[in-house]
């Protein structure tokens, strides 16, 4: 009977011993990691990283002592989930709460992806669902003459950077990734591949559309593209920006009806011989790389069907029976 009395005195005078510990062990590990150490340094988030590659991240780097008790903090703050993608200014003498808070809202850097085949108007409305305050007549105005010339990529981006510093950086990205092809590709290469670009959805189409484009060009066809008609209407009828609202959105990119395929605009394919006077949306290296490297086949027609899927045609006649198919 003495042995069990002892030991249950034994157990509850080790509670408070658990609970002692336990507190200043806590407090150690959300502590900084040298509160001396005030030198600050950069931490990048990379777009689309979890969070315990985060957290796994700042352990290795020295800005925290535990990496199970940095996300005890995130959950107990309601951050976990809330962290920025971009570049952050952290510091060893930093605790743990400071840094889960500088790292929701202190970024430096923002990383912005654009995806291929959007028109200028379309990424300044990317810039501003990413929180960026930009006017948009200065974007206009920095990015005049670049549509076709703003290389879709992901882009670590300062947040304070000015429009035409947006621009720059996005241009000579373009210029870089062209320098690197097998020849520099010129303007009137640019607006095909734009034209590729919004035509197709897979790489393996790519080189098949444009030539068929080729063909009809160096043949006297005209080109019959809706989507050069769509930048026409969109030019005329839609919003800078709107990539909020999924119905504005859609504007830039509407599906056509026989009689938007009239427009008059120097862009519409239907009603003028040639190419557009310019790029209509912004291509990838893919586009670019289907245009200097086309493939030759028999092929003079194309559609998309409703699930993207294209199909090709040598007549006029084969290509009205899959419209028929496939669209009506």
């Amino acid at each position: 009977m003495k042995s069990k009395n002892t030991l249950f005195l034994l157990f509850f005078l080790l509670i408070p011993i658990f609970l002692i510990v336990g507190f200043l062990w806590w407090n150690w590990a959300i502590a900084p990691v040298d509160k001396n150490n005030d030198s600050e340094k950069i931490f990048v988030i990379a777009k689309g990283e979890n969070t315990q590659d985060i957290i796994d991240k700042l352990k290795d780097e020295g800005f925290i002592k535990n990496s199970f008790v940095f996300k005890m903090i995130l959950k107990k703050e309601a951050i976990e989930g809330k962290i920025q993608a971009g570049d952050f200014h952290l510091s060893p003498n930093m605790n743990n709460r400071e840094i889960a808070q500088e790292l929701m809202h202190g970024s430096i850097d923002t990383w912005v992806t654009v995806p291929e085949g959007l028109r200028n108007e379309e990424i300044y409305g990317i810039f501003l669902k990413e929180g960026f305050d930009f006017d948009y007549f200065d974007w206009a105005e920095s990015a005049k003459n670049k549509e076709g010339f703003l290389f879709p990529d992901t882009y670590l981006i300062p947040k304070l950077a000015s429009p035409s510093a947006v621009i720059k950086i996005m241009n000579n990205n373009f210029n870089t990734k062209a320098a690197s092809l097998q020849r520099v590709p010129s303007k009137k290469e640019v607006i095909l591949a734009s034209l590729v670009e919004r035509e197709t959805k897979t790489d393996k189409d790519r080189p098949i559309v444009a030539g068929i484009m080729l063909k009809r060009l160096e043949n006297g066809w005209p080109l019959e593209i809706d989507a050069t008609a769509q930048y026409a209407l969109a030019s005329q009828n839609c919003r800078p920006g709107s990539l909020e609202n999924k119905t504005i959105a859609k504007c830039w990119w509407k599906q056509v009806t026989p009689d938007d395929l009239k427009i008059d605009s120097p862009y519409n394919t239907y009603q003028n011989q040639g190419l557009p006077i310019a790029p209509i949306s912004n291509p990838g290296i893919e586009s670019i790389k289907a245009v200097e490297n086309p493939e030759q086949t028999n092929y003079w027609f194309y559609i998309s069907d409703k699930q993207g899927n294209m199909h090709y045609s040598e007549t006029l006649e084969e290509h009205q029976e899959k419209i028929d198919k496939y669209l009506n």
